[in-house]
């Protein structure tokens, strides 16, 4: 594996928590730690920031069931707000029995994840293919929901969207994106988030390259 090494999951249900655990094994990342609460996965990632052993990716579930323990932070999407306030580059996979498409867009288009992968059967295959495409920096999708959010052409192009497409569009190289964003004070302005942007966006539309999008954003006066 290249970049994911150290992982956390946070996931209440122990079977769970064994069953990602040998997936991790299986895949050679031997660095894992779980734990079953929200509050303390957020004091492990600080923890670990603070001995300068950050996580590389996070693997959380939407919903927490609750008991006799207070907590601050009571679910996974609250948790992965949380942990990117201080993490802001930190991958993050959810393993999640939620399958709503509209759930799962929502947490790609506004919290940015790099993953979702359904629990039920064959979970643990599409959780090694999305730690694998999640190190090497794209995004994964579960396939039934994708081909859902395909069929109505669900993608919402926000701001941001705009910006690095026009940019594309005007002739800027995708390297070159994230200095126009620092000089413009646009927030994310990493290379990484550019192209997970875009990458989003072609695999929605079933897009192969750039130049496809630009197309069809002027065909669409989108831009």
């Amino acid at each position: 594996m290249r970049m994911i090494k150290k992982v956390l999951i946070a996931e209440d249900y122990e079977s769970i928590n064994i069953s990602v655990q040998i997936t991790l094994e299986e895949m050679d990342v031997q660095d894992a730690d779980y734990v079953s609460y929200c509050d303390d996965a957020f004091m492990r990632i600080q923890k670990a920031m603070h001995l300068n052993q950050s996580y590389d990716l996070l693997i959380t579930d939407l919903h927490f069931a609750r008991d006799h323990r207070e907590q601050k932070i009571n679910s996974g999407e609250a948790l992965i707000i949380a942990a990117r306030s201080i993490q802001p580059d930190l991958k993050i996979l959810v393993l999640s029995a939620t399958g709503k498409p509209a759930t799962i867009e929502s947490l790609f288009n506004k919290q940015d994840i790099d993953g979702y992968v359904p629990k039920g059967r064959n979970d643990a295959k599409q959780l090694a293919e999305a730690i694998t495409q999640i190190a090497n920096n794209k995004r994964y999708f579960p396939i039934q929901q994708l081909r859902q959010i395909r069929q109505k052409n669900a993608h919402n192009f926000t701001q941001f969207d705009l910006t690095i497409i026009s940019q594309l569009a005007n002739g800027v190289r995708q390297k070159d994106i994230p200095a126009f964003l620092q000089q413009n004070g646009i927030q994310p302005s990493g290379l990484s988030s550019v192209e997970k942007r875009l990458n989003l966006i072609k695999e929605t539309y079933d897009f192969s390259n750039n130049e496809q999008l630009i197309a069809f954003c002027k065909d669409n006066g989108i831009i």
